[in-house]
């Protein structure tokens, strides 16, 4: 896939200590916070419902009757999440950080090299062996040129969480324990929203002059993708200590365990794509040769290897 790499504003690490919590909160995608305390379903308009009754009545009747329950369900799980998010706001509770670079890099086969200095980090990638919807078996490295091109790093982090949850937990109230928890997945992930909008027209800049809202954001309609560690186009969890170096967790207060996974619970890492057709996929199911292949590309023993990837073979 040939195309001319557009050239960043700004190349290496970038971190963002205590990001402003009023810049993310329009950014939060409230489906997937519903989906989290197992709402299903569209609530379209319920950040307009004010606490009249004639307002909750009126946009209840849209709703079939049988699904007025789950939708009022909906509607006090959300007002609750405001009054919390005021409280994270007012008393400061969360601190919201990031770090993120864009640096040289270029494809070959199915590795993505960055460069950093004097060192290169080689991301290996897996490619699909069952073609999308459009015929093609895409690998994340087909969207990265082979020479001249660049590779963006991210993550982001929410701290505090663990600290205000424990106070609910003490009282045994679960509701808010669980609550600020839900809350706060949902702000890394808007984090990370906001952050890719502002690599998209600022820091990068090949979307310098994108005009979309937040809706359009959700909906994916802008250039350019960020799988994230450990997601269907990019499953190896493992892949996050090769980020390490290019991203300095411990700098934004993200810990790694041993299994890859990062502490605080309420943080997202990826990658950053600007290529025109990249697109977020799903890698499936590999068979044995690919996974051999892959490991040794990783530098890997097989079996060491397979945990990491169990839900692909």
């Amino acid at each position: 896939m040939s195309y001319i790499p557009a050239k960043p504003a700004t190349l290496g690490l970038i971190q963002l200590r205590d990001i402003d919590l009023s810049e993310i909160i329009p950014f939060i995608d409230w489906t997937f916070f519903f989906l989290a305390w197992r709402l299903t379903g569209k609530f379209e308009g319920i950040e307009t419902v004010h606490d009249c009754l004639s307002c909750k009545v009126t946009w209840l009747q849209q709703f079939p009757e049988a699904d007025r329950p789950k939708a009022e369900e909906a509607l006090k799980l959300h007002k609750d999440a405001q009054e919390m998010l005021r409280r994270f706001k007012d008393e400061k509770i969360l601190t919201l950080n990031a770090s993120f670079g864009i640096y040289p890099g270029y494809a070959r086969d199915e590795d993505i090299y960055i460069q950093d200095h004097d060192a290169t980090v080689v991301v290996p990638t897996l490619r699909q062996q069952h073609p999308s919807t459009d015929g093609f078996c895409y690998s994340l490295a087909d969207f990265v040129a082979p020479e001249n091109d660049y590779v963006g790093v991210f993550a982001t982090t929410i701290q505090g969480v663990e600290d205000f949850a424990a106070i609910f937990e003490k009282d045994d109230n679960m509701y808010d324990s669980i609550l600020v928890k839900t809350l706060s997945d949902r702000l890394a992930e808007a984090t990370a929203e906001w952050l890719h909008t502002e690599v998209r027209k600022k820091y990068w800049g090949y979307a310098a002059d994108e005009d979309l809202t937040v809706k359009e954001m959700l909906q994916t309609k802008y250039r350019g993708i960020r799988p994230a560690v450990g997601y269907p186009s990019l499953p190896d969890q493992s892949i996050i200590f090769t980020l390490d170096p290019l991203l300095k967790f411990k700098d934004i207060g993200i810990m790694l365990t041993e299994n890859g996974a990062m502490f605080p619970n309420a943080s997202v890492c990826g990658l950053y794509f600007a290529h025109p057709r990249s697109k977020y996929f799903m890698i499936g199911k590999i068979d044995e040769h690919q996974f051999v292949d892959y490991a040794r590309r990783r530098g890997k023993n097989p079996e060491d290897l397979r945990k990491w990837l169990a839900s692909n073979l």
